[in-house]
């Protein structure tokens, strides 16, 4: 363990030197100088280290309480300008920047050498906060310059480390002279471990704004394991830590993370950081369609950058509210002057993104009150974007050509650009590695890929839809995926959780508190999370494996005699590309909130026959919606599907539906596939010759049952129940297995889809884990609860073990989007498997075995209807 003493010959010095390095010591060597009688001429200095130390634990109000009294008990000069330009520091984090400019500049007379260096460095940080970025770095650049004259490694590692953040948040790059690379290093050799961090911390960041979100992440999880060891809290980190989840985006998280830090910066009185705090929660209720939060958090932090005095960040703020307005509905010439003048102040001030987005709603509500010359111009300077700056600024810029293209009447120029726009963002999604980052950063991509779909509904052409609705769906499935390394800590972590969380399970069915075990399993899932998204950054395969969005030929080919039927949202309108026998059909199928509405009415209506049992009622309410969708999706193709095999490609809140109880789809192989090019893809792939695997997990009876008769069907597979049916072993034996059939209790988390579970003996198997999988199991067959549900994400991109499963390799999955009964789930599951090991396909012995089990199913003829509606086939078929 380090020496944590605070000692020389001079405490008052001794506590002001570690006040980066052990704060809380500091504080206590200062007050038994201030305490001790004999040194009133140490008197500032201690207070001063008291001042800045708080400062470091995040005490604003105690901070400025003590450099006041720093400033007033020196009785030397120089002392007393130390203790203003230390004030000036704390003043800025408070909010109070005038006061601050004035405090430290009126310090700089007085002090010469490495002290007007420090007193350089710190008004740079003041002008920093004021938005005056050009005359900071010109302080920073003194600061340095002076630090190196005078030998003090100290000033000039925290000169650095301010102008390397600087140039981060510019977007400038560090070049070979990295100044926070160097910042860290020179803290790391004078011990200073908390201002190390903190420089690493900020080498975080401008990995961030380079683009580099798994290396960012990586950065933050591990600094932030370094700010718990030196029990320093960071609370205006926060703000980075969010900054981060806004660029994915995660929405969910963002907004999460920008409420607690607008909560912890007002509990500590940190106005300034509160300020941008505010700012944070505006712009993730925006993005997250909260416009009245966004408009009421905008409102605050513009009133609060004003009287701080930092028009810069108001300006920023003042975006917001504007974005939140045009969101609402208003369109009016006031509202389009303001956005052109906040679009210009921005730009002035040093925001090229918010300037860029500022400019296209613009010119959007420009188009709508009939000014199209003056939507040109502001699309023309918003396409200057496309050459300079992160991908999704880049791809914005693309967006903003094409939209110019389009007011000139020039559709098949503003195709190309979105083509040109999608291409660089396919880029970015494939640099980000994690699953779950790719799944969400589709988010950049729907406006430009809902532009193009637009164009190629409006001309008609089914080939040209069909092109669009895959070009950004599921795309994420469409990359090659970045296996996690061998991490330790990942390892660990999983682990950990899984007993956690078997903990947790016991505790409930028992009746023991819970609350210690939710908050650690809490705690476990977001070290899982950071650990995931960093573990798989910068590890791309070459090329990265994207595939084209096929085309009709290609689909005929490998069709055959099937049909394939891909949904797609134009609008308020569901729309339909049928591929058969070479030829591609456009179809309008009606209302879409309207289908949408009553697929889930009859998911409601079938899990009520699971789980609350059978009544006329519910069989009455069952067979109208079944009726009224399918009526819905089918009548106006039934002709051209005729009684072929089917492959559907529904959009995402169609994912779950129970297509089997569809008269359609009754007794017909039906195939499910997040997307043609994912189902094309599947097809392709070689099956795995390995020997057969069947799991069965605990507290489910009659899944040991199901899984011994599979044994007598499927000789020579491995069998894993009991004890045996570990996570590892269960993981090792799915690896290259030709089929695997796990029955276990399963359970599906909206929340994050990847950590949804299978049941097994030693807790929890979560989609996490399957993604360590090297060589997965050609068919897997779920006998779970809603192991077939998936969360999705923009861009119909899907998240759960469907979409793991599928990017790993597998060629099908027959999996649950209902909750099914064990007792009448093992029946089907056994003919189901005699089927395949017949010879039939899965989606074609799934859907014979579900005609067979409804027809002589015992016992409740509607849960037996039920329970085979409930299994799917997705993937290959």
């Amino acid at each position: 363990m380090a020496d944590r003493t605070v000692s020389g010959a001079d405490p008052a010095q001794a506590a002001l030197d570690a006040v980066q390095r052990y704060p809380h010591e500091a504080i206590a060597v200062a007050r038994q100088v201030i305490a001790d009688p004999s040194r009133p001429g140490d008197r500032s200095t201690a207070e001063r280290a008291i001042g800045l130390a708080l400062r470091e634990l995040g005490d604003l109000p105690g901070a400025l309480r003590h450099l006041r009294r720093a400033v007033r008990a020196a009785d030397d000069p120089r002392l007393r300008a130390l203790a203003q330009m230390s004030l000036g520091y704390v003043l800025a984090s408070a909010g109070r920047t005038r006061a601050a400019l004035r405090s430290v500049t009126s310090a700089l007379p007085q002090l010469t050498g490495a002290d007007a260096g420090r007193a350089r460095m710190q008004r740079g940080v003041v002008l920093h906060y004021r938005g005056r970025f050009d005359e900071a770095v010109r302080d920073y650049d003194v600061a340095v310059e002076i630090a190196r004259r005078e030998g003090d490694p100290l000033l000039e590692a925290r000169a650095r480390n301010n102008r390397g953040l600087l140039n981060a948040h510019q977007g400038f790059d560090q070049g070979p002279d990295d100044d926070l690379q160097r910042a860290a290093d020179i803290f790391g050799r004078l011990g200073l471990d908390l201002a190390a961090a903190d420089a690493r911390w900020n080498s975080g960041i401008a990995a961030g704004q380079r683009g580099d979100v798994a290396g960012a992440l990586h950065c933050f999880a591990t600094v932030d394991a370094e700010y718990r060891r030196l029990a320093v809290p960071r609370p205006a980190l926060l703000l980075d830590r969010f900054e981060l989840l806004l660029s994915v985006p995660l929405i969910d998280e963002a907004v999460a993370v920008a409420s607690t830090a607008v909560t912890e910066l007002r509990r500590r009185g940190m106005a300034s950081d509160l300020a941008e705090a505010l700012l944070a929660q505006a712009r993730a209720a925006l993005l997250a369609d909260d416009l009245v939060t966004a408009t009421e958090a905008a409102t605050a932090a513009r009133s609060r950058f004003r009287r701080q005095g930092r028009p810069t960040w108001a300006a920023f703020a003042r975006h917001v509210e504007l974005r939140a307005g045009y969101a609402r509905g208003l369109r009016s010439p006031g509202l389009l002057t303001a956005m052109e003048r906040t679009a210009d102040q921005l730009d002035a001030t040093g925001w090229p993104g918010p300037a860029l987005t500022t400019r296209i709603e613009a010119a959007r509500l420009a188009t709508a009150l009939g000014r199209a010359g003056r939507a040109t111009q502001l699309l023309t300077v918003a396409a200057g974007s496309r050459s300079r700056g992160t991908a999704p600024h880049r791809a914005q810029g693309w967006y903003a050509l094409a939209l110019r293209r389009r007011l000139a009447g020039d559709e098949s120029g503003a195709a190309r650009a979105l083509r040109l726009g999608l291409a660089v963002l396919d880029g970015h999604r494939a640099s980000l590695g994690a699953t779950e980052l790719r799944a969400h950063s589709g988010a950049y991509g729907q406006e430009l890929a809902a532009e193009g779909l637009d164009i190629a509904i409006r001309r008609g052409v089914p080939a040209q839809v069909l092109t669009w609705a895959e070009r950004w769906r599921a795309n994420a499935l469409g990359m090659r995926p970045v296996s996690p390394p061998a991490d330790p800590d990942l390892a660990t972590a999983l682990a950990e959780l899984r007993m956690v969380s078997a903990g947790l399970e016991d505790a409930l069915l028992t009746g023991n508190p819970v609350q210690a075990l939710r908050g650690r399993q809490a705690r476990l899932e977001q070290r899982i999370r950071e650990l995931a998204r960093g573990a798989a950054g910068g590890r791309l395969l070459d090329p990265p494996g994207r595939l084209a969005p096929p085309g009709v030929r290609d689909l005929a080919t490998a069709l055959g005699d099937a049909v394939l039927l891909e949904l797609v949202a134009h609008g308020s309108q569901l729309h339909a590309v049928l591929v058969r026998d070479g030829r591609a059909t456009l179809h309008d199928l009606g209302p879409l909130a309207e289908a949408v509405r009553v697929a889930r009415l009859h998911r409601f209506g079938l899990r009520r026959l699971v789980v609350t049992g059978d009544s006329a009622d519910a069989r009455a309410a069952v067979a109208h919606t079944a009726t009224t969708l399918d009526r819905q999706l089918f009548d106006p193709v039934r002709r051209r599907v005729a009684d072929r095999p089917l492959v559907i490609v529904p959009i995402g809140a169609l994912h779950a539906v129970p297509w089997s109880d569809l008269a359609t789809c009754a007794g017909r192989a039906v195939t499910v596939a997040p997307s043609a090019a994912a189902w094309l893809r599947a097809g392709g792939r070689p099956t795995p010759q390995g020997p057969s695997v069947l799991v069965a997990g605990p507290r489910l009876p009659a899944g040991e049952s199901e899984v011994r008769q599979l044994d007598a069907v499927l000789p020579g597979s491995r069998v894993l129940t009991g004890a045996a049916a570990t996570a590892g072993a269960v993981t090792g034996a799915l690896n290259g297995a030709g089929l695997a059939h796990i029955a276990a209790h399963g359970r599906f988390r909206a929340d994050n889809p990847l950590f949804s579970t299978l049941e097994l003996a030693d807790g929890p198997l979560t989609a996490y884990e399957l993604e360590r999988l090297t060589s997965p199991p050609g068919c897997v067959v779920l006998s779970a609860c809603d192991s077939g549900l998936a969360g999705i994400r923009p861009g119909d991109e899907v998240m759960g073990f469907t979409a793991v499963l599928l990017a790993l390799g597998t060629r099908s999955l027959i999996a649950t989007v209902l909750p099914v009964p064990a007792d009448l789930t093992s029946t089907l599951m056994l003919d189901l498997h005699g089927r395949m090991r017949a010879g039939d396909a899965p989606a074609t012995a799934l859907a014979n075995a579900q005609r067979a089990f409804g027809d002589g199913a015992g016992g409740s003829v509607a849960a037996a209807r039920a329970t085979a509606a409930a299994f799917v086939c997705f993937g290959a078929g």
